[in-house]
């Protein structure tokens, strides 16, 4: 039972992030594109496993960031330069990721695409 009670806060912080966060929403988004074109293209296994390690990697990380802004948040309203710290170190993590995924991709989908008009 308590197995799938983990499993319903789980889904309901899925749910809140999924409603309340735009750049969850922009992963999600820019997740089923890939999936489309790597469907369309045809990558193979290990590059769909890079594709899911990269695209679970950001998501995960967008989580967590929503996670500690909203920590800091009940720590003050006010500003404070420590919670401003925290918040952009979140936010770089983020930006790291996606940019890690974005070459990640790069690599994978761009001698596909270029293979097509060759």
């Amino acid at each position: 039972m308590r197995i799938l009670r983990s499993f319903i806060y789980a889904w309901s912080g899925l749910r809140y992030s999924f409603k309340t966060q735009l750049n969850f929403r922009i992963h999600l988004a820019i997740l089923l594109l890939v999936i489309v074109a790597g469907t369309l293209l045809k990558i193979n296994v290990t590059e769909w496993l890079f594709v899911v390690l990269c695209s679970m990697l950001v998501l995960m990380l967008e989580l967590v960031n929503t996670a500690l802004e909203y920590l800091c948040d009940i720590v003050t309203t006010d500003f404070h330069p420590i919670v401003k710290i925290v918040k952009d170190i979140a936010a770089a993590a983020v930006l790291i990721s996606a940019a890690g995924s974005v070459i990640t991709g790069l690599i994978i989908f761009l001698p596909k695409i270029i293979a097509l008009f060759i």
